[in-house]
């Protein structure tokens, strides 16, 4: 299958995204579709694939010019995309998900179940990944979501697959091949050298501001233990499903827990509701940006504003004025690329959304922020505008949880290392003594 875009223009009100690109694809070719976050490449896989309808332009395929009215029309003819903002029923479980578009049946006419998990599970066999097939989706980590929407597209044999800000298991020689050509496109696209990407830690942590002590989340064999210390960014690292994220949800009162403590500032948690970590001065930035971080159809400004209106009209009487200037500070602070702050969220590339569940929380001052994948989808630029911004927090008194599955990032950032492995604090490492091989060594759990 030959693919041609010509020419192909697109604008979302006053802002042009895509000005004359043209682009070509034939079999068994592997492109890279590289550019920052705004920069239109989610929006030009949307238009080949139905999503979108472009103002100008031709789409080409096999030499004859046509269109897909939608995904699905696109998947039926051998396009599939794999979004970065993932394209899962919660309340399904993954195997349902999988086989939700196209479900197998007994000779009755009735849903084969069996037959859909054998088939599932022999894939995964194939991949060599481990999948809770019979889980709800919800409950899944984003992970587990994600390799679901990637198995659910290579099952369907696709002549082109499209993934939007992928995450492949690269072997050490793929992985030097790889970062010998991205420095030379990070000089291209920011200008500065991949060396640059992670600012030098120049804070010195103080006396402890949290301390867990022997807490239980929910569903958990083992109990959980550690400290924080004021201007610290304490990385938190382990293999997918190790139980990182479930650990936070239960600090900051989102998810049950069995027993043990949380102290802040000598003060005792009552961590059984979010609105409790928020008062004590604790922050969030979940994983999941887009289910849990933001309100899509809302603007960029009334998602920055909304959980600091207390804070910004103390009189309870909404100061437009005021509102518009605190999101339009934090906006620009935070670097996000919009025309206005009166755009809807759902507008923003997934980078920039990012940005803006960032300021949002920025905006409440706290004392302690735990970030759950904080980079995740953000361009290669806007990772350092990160880094340097936790580095400012920092200096300032604030203390940071950064859970992170990339390791290098884990590296550059971390004053300590606490490593997950299922379930369990397998160890707690100091910046000196956190190397790739010490750290992967506990995430394993000595294997």
């Amino acid at each position: 299958m030959e693919i041609v875009m010509s020419g192909i223009a697109k604008a979302f009100g006053t802002n042009q995204v895509l000005r004359d690109v043209s682009i070509t694809l034939k079999e068994g070719e592997v492109h890279a579709l590289m550019g920052e976050n705004g920069a239109g490449k989610s929006t030009l896989m949307n238009i080949l694939t139905g999503i979108h309808k472009a103002d100008a332009g031709t789409i080409t395929i096999d030499g004859v010019e046509r269109t897909f009215p939608s995904p699905r029309e696109a998947e039926l003819n051998g396009v599939a995309f794999i979004h970065q903002e993932l394209n899962i029923w919660p309340n399904l479980t993954l195997l349902e998900n999988l086989y939700l578009m196209r479900p197998k049946r007994n000779k009755f006419g009735m849903l084969d179940k069996k037959a859909m998990l054998a088939e599932a599970e022999n894939t995964c066999r194939e991949l060599g990944i481990e999948l809770p097939l019979t889980t709800e989706a919800g409950l899944c980590s984003v992970g587990h979501q994600q390799m679901t929407e990637i198995l659910r597209i290579l099952m369907l044999d696709a002549k082109v697959v499209i993934m939007d800000e992928p995450t492949a298991a690269l072997t050490e020689r793929e992985t030097a091949t790889l970062f010998i050509s991205v420095d030379e496109v990070v000089r291209h696209m920011v200008g500065r050298s991949i060396d640059e990407f992670y600012p030098a830690r120049t804070t010195t942590p103080g006396e402890v501001v949290m301390s867990v002590d022997n807490l239980q989340p929910e569903g958990f064999d083992n109990e959980i233990s550690f400290s924080l210390r004021k201007g610290e960014i304490l990385g938190v690292a382990g293999l997918m499903g190790a139980g990182r994220t479930e650990i936070m949800r239960a600090i900051f009162g989102v998810d049950k827990h069995n027993g043990g403590t949380v102290t802040v500032n000598g003060s005792v948690l009552n961590c059984k509701k979010p609105e409790d970590s928020i008062k004590a001065g604790i922050a969030f930035i979940t994983e999941n940006r887009k289910s849990e971080g933001l309100i899509l159809d809302f603007s960029i400004g009334s998602n920055i504003t909304l959980p600091n209106l207390g804070e910004i009209c103390p009189s309870h009487v909404l100061d437009k004025s005021k509102l518009n200037s605190f999101a339009d500070e934090l906006s620009k602070k935070l670097g996000v690329k919009t025309q206005s702050i009166h755009e809807a969220a759902s507008s923003l590339s997934g980078g920039n959304q990012q940005k803006v569940v960032i300021a949002k929380w920025i905006g409440k001052k706290p004392s302690i922020i735990i970030m759950d994948e904080p980079t995740r989808g953000i361009d290669i630029g806007a990772k350092r505008d990160i880094y340097d911004l936790m580095n400012e927090l920092t200096n300032d008194g604030v203390s940071i949880i950064m859970v992170s599955s990339e390791l290098p990032e884990v590296l550059g950032m971390s004053d300590r290392v606490m490593v997950i492995h299922e379930g369990r604090v397998a160890g707690i490492l100091d910046r000196s003594d956190a190397t790739p091989e010490s750290i992967m060594t506990l995430a394993t759990g000595g294997q």
